[in-house]
């Protein structure tokens, strides 16, 4: 059995999670700005379908991907350098939202956005707590991605591509702007080969909350983001 949250932001102790499903911590609550915010400083995230109730979770271990060790193929590097391409920050986060909501999942019937969690997060986007990534082909939405951002963490939530490897250079150039920011982590939630062969790396839920203890209550880059500006930190490097 896990917890029923009452109306208090208030978690129990993440070692009370359970081991199968992994991570399972507790259900109830909503999805307010102030209980969305407080779980995330304390690494827990919520994840659930529609019909049922809210679950949130937090795994052991954690996926993980620090900004400095995204790993860019031969390919991509090619890409990157095209110039056919803008990447665009928090210009369409409602769209970026409905994208990823859209497309199916391996292994997935149904998706984990419902309309509960776009209104909530698009709340945290207008607080700018939450942000989009986007890249955009002849002046076309192409691939993006979304999360939040507290101090230096910044909290992974999805990704879409409609043109190939567009997630990828965004989240390429998100690496970019959160190195030059002086962020320390990128919280990508569940171990998957894709994560993997783009750098990220499972560790222990203790030294990730150890981590996020520190880099949340850091200087981090309050408010929307700058919507240009980014795309051009690969075209330099030719």
């Amino acid at each position: 059995m896990i917890p029923w949250l009452t109306q208090e932001p208030l978690f129990p102790p993440l070692d009370t999670a359970l081991t199968e499903p992994n991570g399972l911590l507790a259900a109830g609550g909503d999805l307010s700005p102030r209980r969305l915010l407080a779980a995330y400083r304390q690494g827990i995230f919520p994840w659930y379908s529609a019909g049922e109730p809210i679950l949130w979770w937090s795994p052991d271990p954690r996926m993980v991907l620090l900004p400095e060790e995204m790993r860019i193929s031969a390919s991509l590097a090619k890409t990157l350098r095209r110039a056919n391409y803008e990447v665009r920050l928090d210009t369409a986060f409602a769209e970026v939202m409905q994208a990823c909501a859209s497309k199916p999942r391996e292994g997935q019937s149904g998706t984990w956005i419902t309309d509960e969690m776009r209104a909530a997060y698009r709340e945290l986007h207008r607080l700018g707590h939450a942000h989009s990534v986007e890249t955009w082909i002849d002046d076309k939405l192409a691939g993006g991605l979304y999360g939040i951002a507290i101090g230096q963490a910044f909290f992974g939530e999805s990704m879409f591509s409609d043109v190939r490897d567009t997630s990828k250079i965004a989240l390429a150039h998100l690496c970019a702007h959160l190195k030059q920011s002086g962020f320390g982590i990128i919280d990508c939630q569940m171990e998957t080969t894709h994560l993997a062969s783009l750098g990220a790396r499972p560790i222990r839920r203790r030294d990730y909350v150890m981590r996020l203890d520190d880099l949340c209550q850091r200087d981090g880059l309050s408010g929307s983001w700058p919507a240009s500006g980014i795309d051009g930190h690969f075209r330099k490097q030719q």
